[in-house]
């Protein structure tokens, strides 16, 4: 079930990556709900992410906690 919320929050983010701080709520809201190891992997999906999107690097802040 975890992993199912994992692949449902990667594609909410690909939704609303259109706008920086959509995003960026979006992934405050991830972070309550996954696990600590998803949270690393979303990390390193969203930097990948940002390289196309560089308007996105914004919300790295917020997991580098």
């Amino acid at each position: 079930m975890a992993r199912a919320m994992f692949e449902y929050t990667k594609t909410v983010l690909n939704k609303v990556s259109f706008d920086a701080n959509l995003f960026c709520k979006e992934v405050k809201k991830a972070i309550d709900r996954l696990l600590p190891h998803e949270i690393e992997e979303l990390r390193l999906w969203i930097i990948a992410l940002t390289r196309q999107n560089p308007e996105l690097n914004q919300c790295l802040i917020y997991l580098n906690t």
